[in-house]
Parts: C-alpha cells; structure tokens; sequence
C-alpha cells in the first residue's frame, strides 16, 4: 500500500478510536450493546459501533433506524447508563431491534 493511502487511513481510524474513548469517559456505553432513545422517547437496546453501521444511516452523533418500540424511524441516540432509572433500564433491556444474522 502507498504512503499516500497509508495516511488518510490511519487519520480515519484515530478520530474514531479518539471518539469511543471520549464518548465512553463521558458515561456512553457504545462499540457494542447500546441503550438508545429515539426521538419520540422510546428506549431500546441496538448494536453501535462507532464509524460503522449495517441497519442504520449515520448523521454524526445521530443515526436514523427503525424504533421496535414505536414502530417507526426515527433519529435516535446513544444514552448514558448513568441518567436512566431502574424501571428505564429494563424497558431498554425488553426492547432490541433487529439482530444481523
């Protein structure tokens, strides 16, 4: 591989091994099982892996994917173990979208 490809890669590759490790020193549990809320207010369990996605559309922080508890798409985002109570915990843990075979 040339030096040319070498560098962009490897660029892309820090900003997001940077961006888990800040998203996880600020309370977010993402690179795996995830409690998210949609923008109704919906709470579920999904996969996020930072910088890839399989059944969702990343908009940055955000991602656009079907909510199994609404019944619909929308916007949703990752939430801090942390800010939920116990009886929102387990609403998240009833609620997974869909798994990837």
């Amino acid at each position: 591989m040339r030096a040319t490809a070498v560098v962009p890669i490897a660029v892309v590759a820090g900003v997001l091994v940077a961006g888990t490790v800040l998203a996880r020193r600020r309370g977010y549990r993402v690179g795996g099982e995830t409690v998210v809320r949609c923008r109704t207010g919906h709470l579920f369990t999904t996969i996020w892996i930072p910088g890839a996605s399989l059944k969702s559309v990343r908009l940055g922080w955000y991602r656009l994917q079907y909510c199994p508890v609404g019944r619909h798409v929308s916007l949703v985002t990752p939430v801090r173990a942390d800010d939920l109570g116990a009886a929102e915990r387990e609403e998240a843990a009833r609620h997974h979208d869909t798994r990837i075979p």
